[in-house]
């Protein structure tokens, strides 16, 4: 079974997560979640979509209990 490409963490990505004072409910994730959530951020090809998704996230991780639109309990 292939495993999936593991993603490095951008900049704008670390910067976003310590300006909302979130790098530790991001770190508390697990691996795979962490990764996913680089993965799809880098994949959208325009910047407004890349701002959406980097938004939903941390609103997310700030919520807690949701991993990309569904119920999580972690």
């Amino acid at each position: 079974m292939p495993t999936r490409p593991r993603y490095p963490m951008p900049d704008f990505f670390r910067e976003a997560l310590l300006e909302r004072g979130l790098m530790d409910d991001y770190l508390a994730r697990p691996p795979y979640q962490q990764n996913d959530y680089i993965g799809w951020i880098n994949r959208a090809q325009q910047e407004a979509t890349k701002q959406k998704r980097l938004n939903q996230m941390l609103d997310e991780l700030e919520r807690g209990g949701v991993y990309m639109n569904m119920k999580w309990n972690g």
